[in-house]
């Protein structure tokens, strides 16, 4: 849970960046995390996770 946690603000600061830098519009951002919403509820979902979480186990050993 505290790697998703982690992620999500991250994430939030890079969009925050990219929107004040002018790189992302506000309705691209939103699209983006609607894209999020929609996929989080896909089969994809638990293959996603577990990815993130081996890239960040491998990350960690390091």
């Amino acid at each position: 849970m505290a790697v998703s946690i982690s992620a999500v603000v991250l994430l939030a600061i890079v969009v925050f960046v990219l929107i004040r830098g002018g790189s992302v519009r506000l309705s691209h951002a939103l699209a983006c995390a609607l894209f999020g919403f929609f996929l989080a509820s896909t089969g994809a979902a638990p293959t996603i996770n577990h990815a993130i979480s081996s890239v960040t186990g491998w990350i960690s050993s390091i």
